[in-house]
């Protein structure tokens, strides 16, 4: 979610910079979410469902929040993944507009927010290369606890319900995890696991608060009327590769290890499923299902563990042209819907969040004012028990 993603191109968001001023181009995360498996509420029915996720609409007009939610949820999408940031009001409002229009929400909880943090504190620096960020080692519980209940409850109070909640996001990567580093000058190896970290007692200490925050988040929404149900999500975790995290000269821990670490940390009896983000590139089939299998390899059945949601997943298109030629990555979108089915109907993977809806260049779906080809098959219904139609 940032504009140092592991896929050259891509720009992702997530953390707000600290400041209005630093805002960068692109820092809008968004995406379209296809629900693949049974809601948490038991009153919904278990089939797919198709859905947009489109991030950070807290820094639009209110006519903008109106025309994007109105165009996703005529594209027939039934679920949509917003984003608490600041400022809370106008995250707020885009809830409601959603829930107007009929749209499930999910809520990625941005952990960047500066009042979840002391007064004293400030971000790690990105030495320029990407926005600096505050650490998880410093997070405030008692602060984070005020807000998130401030929030919930207004939520509450205009009758929004959330399907789920996702507290933070990527924080296996410098980029929005400020107890990794980001060197200095990129280039140099990066560490390949926890005893490699520059500051690792630093770093586990933002594990153990991040594991208390998930505590604060579910206890929150259980004092919550509409959204008491409401699924846990852990952070997606970036798939960025030790390769790609050497040329940026940031740390990264792999999905896996990270996951391990968070179970270690007792996070099993605090989430409902674990999330996770992939970006295969352009390959063959055999490669992307390879890779899709190899990064959900943590990923259980409910009688062995948690099940994974994928978060965001994305193929690029770098055409401009209108009408949109989107027959390139048309194949691979199918590879991974097929890969995603396969593990859907073994009950590892319980929902897909294509990654994005309209503002990222190459990985939006809509494209020259309707959704794309691509976009539809990413986000359409398909054959097999784990892409019924809706």
């Amino acid at each position: 979610m940032s504009g140092s993603r592991a896929i050259p191109g891509k720009v992702r968001s997530g953390l707000r910079p600290g400041t209005s001023a630093k805002r960068r181009a692109g820092a809008l995360l968004l995406g379209a979410l296809l629900t693949l498996s049974a809601p948490a509420h038991a009153d919904e029915a278990s089939a797919a469902r198709i859905g947009v996720n489109r991030m950070n609409l807290a820094w639009l007009s209110r006519g903008d929040q109106e025309r994007i939610l109105t165009d996703i949820a005529a594209s027939g999408a039934t679920d949509v993944r917003l984003s608490l940031s600041r400022p809370v009001d106008k995250s707020i409002e885009a809830l409601a507009i959603a829930h107007r229009l009929g749209l499930r929400i999910l809520l990625e909880i941005q952990l960047g927010n500066k009042s979840y943090y002391p007064q004293s504190v400030g971000p790690r620096t990105g030495h320029g290369r990407i926005w600096d960020v505050y650490r998880l080692s410093d997070l405030d519980l008692a602060r984070y606890r005020k807000e998130l209940q401030q929030a919930l409850q207004r939520i509450d109070a205009l009758g929004v319900r959330l399907v789920a909640v996702e507290p933070g996001n990527e924080i296996n990567y410098a980029g929005y995890n400020g107890d990794l580093a980001v060197y200095r000058k990129p280039g140099a190896r990066t560490p390949r696991s926890i005893a490699e970290l520059r500051e690792r007692a630093r770093f586990e200490r933002g594990l153990d608060n991040y594991v208390k925050a998930l505590e604060i988040s579910r206890s929150e929404l259980r004092n919550t009327v509409h959204s008491r149900d409401a699924a846990i999500i852990s952070a997606g975790l970036s798939d960025m590769s030790a390769a790609e995290a050497d040329r940026r000269g940031m740390e990264r821990l792999d999905p896996g290890e990270f996951v391990a670490l968070l179970r270690q940390r007792g996070i099993d009896s605090l989430v409902d499923a674990y999330g996770i983000h992939i970006y295969p590139g352009r390959k063959a089939a055999p490669a992307i299902s390879a890779r899709v299998r190899s990064l959900l390899d943590f990923c259980r059945t409910a009688a062995t563990g948690k099940s994974c949601w994928v978060t965001e997943w994305g193929i690029a298109n770098k055409a401009r042209s209108c009408p949109v030629d989107d027959r390139s990555r048309g194949e691979a979108i199918r590879v991974m819907r097929a890969t995603f089915g396969e593990l859907i109907d073994a009950g590892r993977l319980t929902a897909a969040y294509y990654y994005d809806w309209d503002t990222e260049p190459s990985y939006s779906l809509w494209r020259c004012g309707k959704l794309s080809p691509a976009g539809a098959a990413a986000i359409g219904p398909g054959d097999g028990a784990g892409a019924q139609a809706r």
